[in-house]
Formats: structure tokens, C-alpha cells, sequence
């Protein structure tokens, strides 16, 4: 029997303060009724002996406390989860959003997931095709891999989420593969973007929607990610599928974080955030990956947008340690029009190597790559000395790797928002850059990959 607590102290916005309480625990789900009928729901964010500090997940207006009752329901918040889900969209807090029935569940999760132990981790290895060349060709992604993007306000990392969403694969594994996508905190607008776009292209058939507005309260925003990835669990390590959970936008998320904090009158950490600011985004980015004896996985891509476009902010440097690489958007690429604008030379998978080669990807897949990045990188520098020692101080080479430098991004990079690209499409397309060098230059491909594979580019490059 469930024992209702009618003494609420005080409530101070979101926060509400109960005494007198006994057996509560962390983290359990609270109930709040009132007189006239009206329940509202928050979670135990303290306990202190007879004390419990409890977070609502709705706005405090209106909260008659005098009259109010809590009941405390011997449980976390939970998600319903069954393979239903699949197709469908949900708000931050799991309720249907897209106007459909209520999910009928074949189980409930506790949203904040079951410790896995670090030695039930298999090792990411396998390719995933998204499509995207200076992704697939240079900063591979790997199923069970963690990899960021890191963006700047007003840079399209909408799109780029939505084109990974609608175009990632498992290459002989595509029938089993399932996209979870959260957005949190976006506005309307950008909400209905991404719905629409998951439906005009069919991609939300495999994928299960997860968004919070940026009107809701803070506790959702810090409830969906979790939402997010409990269902892919469920998918995952249940139903044996190879699920891609992407996030978007972790800064609203840290900001979220960062209210509740100061609600809760906690010292502050680096510019304002919690000192727990750490533990709390590996307590998410670390349910990704794979386990021995389980054929499903996880693989994570969060999307953050870095205030000031500062990588030394707190939210993208300590996602950085905890992720295995990142993707940079470049905004001078943006610039340029180059669709989408990522920047390869800082952007980094630290599993690439891991994925590709011989019976994953391509043989010359490892040597194409360190190429095109060793050329792209001169032909930057050599554009920078133009600049200012003028055109005529480079030499016959330096302007070749210079004109490389502007096809690569022309056509390697910019693909636009639409073109899916297959893996040996994005090789071919690499070697047939490489035609633009003087052969002694591919010093990074040995002689018998040179051999086999320019002379099939260089043909093509002439019936062009």
C-alpha cells in the first residue's frame, strides 16, 4: 500500500520539499495529487533523513500545497517498450506525439539503465555506410563506436542529422538496422522539420522519434536522452538489432543540467555547470556499444552545437574524452557552400582503422585515407602561403596539391544533403582525385595499390 504524505513544506520553482517521509529512495517517481483531482509527477533528486527534495516535471503553478498530497511509488521512471515503437514519435517524457494509440508495452525499463560490466564489452568492428564520404572515407564510423559532431550556432547540423538518420547502414545487415533519434529542446519549427523529413523519406519506418520542445520543463530535457536510449536497449539487447541513437542538441541538454543545478543551490563548476557535469554525460554516452554474446549494438552520434564555436567549452571538451573522436562543421566551409561543411583535418574517429580494410570496407581503404588527408592538408597549407607570399612563390607541385585542395572539397566533401554515396563509390572517388598529383607524390599507397587501382581512375577521368 502506498502511503500519501501530506506535508510539502515548500515548493521553489521546480523544486518542491517533502518531510516526515520514510523508506524513500534516490531518483523514485513521486506523485502529487490535489483536491480537485489534478496529479503531477517529479522524481527524488535528495534524501536526507526524513527529507526528500523533489524535482516536478511540469511547472509548480497552480500548486496548492496546503491541500496537496505526495506519494511516493517505489520505482523510477520507466518506459514502456515493445517493437511497436518503431515508426512512431514520442514526446521527451515517452508519451505518443504523433496523435497514434498509446503503446501497449511487452515489458517496462527503468530509463536510467542496468550497470553493464566492462567486461561484457566486445570491441567495435564493423563498418557502418553513412553515406557521407568524408565520413565513411576518412573518419570512419564503427558499430558500438561513440562519435560526436560538433557544431556552432546556425551551422546545419539538422540536416546532417537527419541525412545520417535517413542513409546509415550495416552493410549485409540493413533488414536489422534501427535508427532512435532525440531531439531536445528544439523549437517547434525545427521538430517539425525533422518529422516531416523522417516521413517524406520513409525513413521512420525503422526508426523510433523522441522530442522535446524547448517550452517544456528542464527535467524532460534531462529524461529524454535517457527515454532515447532505454528503447534502444530494449532493441539492441532484446530484439537483437544494430541500433544508431542519435542525439540532438547535448548543450540544451547541459543547459537543462546546469538549471536544475542552480535550483538546487549546488557550488558551481566551470562557466556555471555542475561539477557532476562529467559523470553525468558518460552516465549517457557509455550506454553505447556492443556485448559478448548479444548480436544487437549500440552506436551513439550525439550532436551538440558549441557556444561561441569555443571547443574548449565545457560540454564539447568533456564530451571529448569521453567519445571516441568527433566531427567538426566547419563554419568558413559553410561559407563556401560546401554541403555538408565538414572540416576533415580536425574532425577524428579514433576506431576508423578498426573498421575498414579487406572484407569490411576495401583493401586500399587505409591508404587512400592517409593520402587524401596528407594532400588535403598540403594543399591547405600551400593556399595559406599564397595568400601571403602570392601565387608565383609556389612551386609547379605546391599549386597542383593547391587546386587538389579545392576539388576535394568541392566534390569529395560537398555532396549535398541528398547523395548517397556507397563506400566503393567514395573510394573511386578518392583515387580519382588523386589523378591530379604527380604519381612520385602518393607516397602514403604502396607501389602494387598505386599500380592496381590509378590506372582504372586515371581511364575514368579521361572518358569523363
Amino acid at each position: 500500500m502506498l502511503k500519501e504524505y501530506k506535508t510539502i513544506r515548500e515548493v521553489v520553482g521546480p523544486l518542491m520539499l517533502v518531510e516526515g517521509v520514510e523508506g524513500v529512495t534516490y531518483n523514485e517517481l513521486v506523485e502529487i495529487r490535489q483536491a480537485n483531482g489534478e496529479r503531477r509527477r517529479g522524481k527524488v533528486l535528495e534524501v536526507s533523513g526524513d527529507r526528500a527534495l523533489v524535482q516536478l516535471f511540469e511547472v509548480s503553478n497552480g500548486l496548492q500545497i496546503a491541500t496537496a498530497s505526495a506519494v511516493f511509488l517505489g520505482r523510477g521512471i520507466e518506459l514502456g517498450v515493445s517493437t511497436d515503437m518503431l515508426g512512431r514519435v514520442f514526446s521527451g517524457m515517452g508519451d505518443p506525439r504523433d496523435g497514434g494509440p498509446a503503446l501497449i508495452p511487452e515489458k517496462r525499463m527503468d530509463i536510467n539503465g542496468e550497470p553493464l560490466n566492462p567486461a561484457a564489452r566486445d570491441y567495435p568492428s564493423e563498418f557502418i555506410q553513412t553515406g557521407i564520404s568524408v565520413i565513411d572515407g576518412l573518419n570512419t564510423l564503427v558499430r558500438g563506436q561513440k562519435l560526436p559532431v560538433f557544431s556552432g550556432s546556425g551551422l546545419p547540423h539538422a540536416q546532417l542529422a537527419t541525412q545520417i538518420a535517413r542513409q546509415a547502414k550495416v552493410l549485409g545487415g540493413e533488414s536489422n538496422f534501427a535508427v532512435v533519434f532525440a531531439a531536445i529542446g528544439i523549437t517547434f519549427e525545427e521538430a517539425n522539420y525533422f518529422i516531416t523529413d523522417f516521413q517524406r523519406t520513409g525513413a521512420i519506418e525503422h526508426a523510433v522519434l523522441f522530442m522535446n520542445l524547448a517550452d517544456e520543463p528542464a527535467v524532460e530535457r534531462i529524461a529524454t536522452p535517457r527515454m532515447a536510449l532505454t528503447a534502444a536497449e530494449y532493441l539492441a539487447y532484446e530484439k537483437d538489432m544494430h541500433v544508431l541513437v542519435i542525439l540532438t542538441d547535448m548543450t540544451n541538454y547541459a543547459e537543462a543540467l546546469r538549471e536544475v543545478s542552480a535550483a538546487r543551490k549546488e557550488v558551481p563548476g566551470r562557466r556555471g555547470y555542475p561539477g557532476y557535469l562529467y559523470t553525468d554525460l558518460a552516465s549517457l554516452y557509455e550506454r553505447a556499444g556492443r556485448i559478448k554474446g548479444k548480436a544487437g549494438s549500440i552506436t551513439q552520434i550525439p550532436i551538440l552545437s558549441m557556444p561561441e564555436d569555443d571547443k574548449t567549452h565545457p560540454i564539447p571538451d568533456l564530451t571529448g574524452y569521453i567519445t571516441e573522436g568527433q566531427i567538426i562543421l566547419s563554419r568558413e566551409l559553410n561559407r563556401k557552400g560546401i554541403t555538408p561543411p565538414i572540416d576533415a583535418l580536425p574532425s577524428l574517429s579514433r576506431l576508423k582503422d578498426k573498421g575498414i580494410g579487406e572484407g569490411k570496407t576495401r583493401k586500399d581503404h587505409a591508404a587512400t585515407m592517409n593520402q587524401l588527408f596528407a594532400a588535403y592538408s598540403r594543399g591547405k597549407e600551400a593556399k595559406e602561403l599564397a595568400v601571403i607570399l602570392g601565387e608565383a612563390s609556389l612551386s609547379d607541385v605546391d599549386k597542383k596539391y593547391a587546386a587538389f585542395s579545392d576539388a576535394f572539397e568541392k566534390q569529395y566533401v560537398s555532396q549535398g544533403y541528398e547523395t548517397d554515396r556507397s563506400i566503393q563509390e567514395t573510394l573511386d572517388l578518392g583515387w580519382k582525385l588523386l589523378t591530379m598529383l604527380p604519381r612520385g607524390e602518393l607516397k602514403r599507397i604502396r607501389d602494387e595499390m598505386v599500380d592496381e587501382f590509378l590506372p582504372a581512375a586515371e581511364q575514368a577521368e579521361e572518358d569523363v
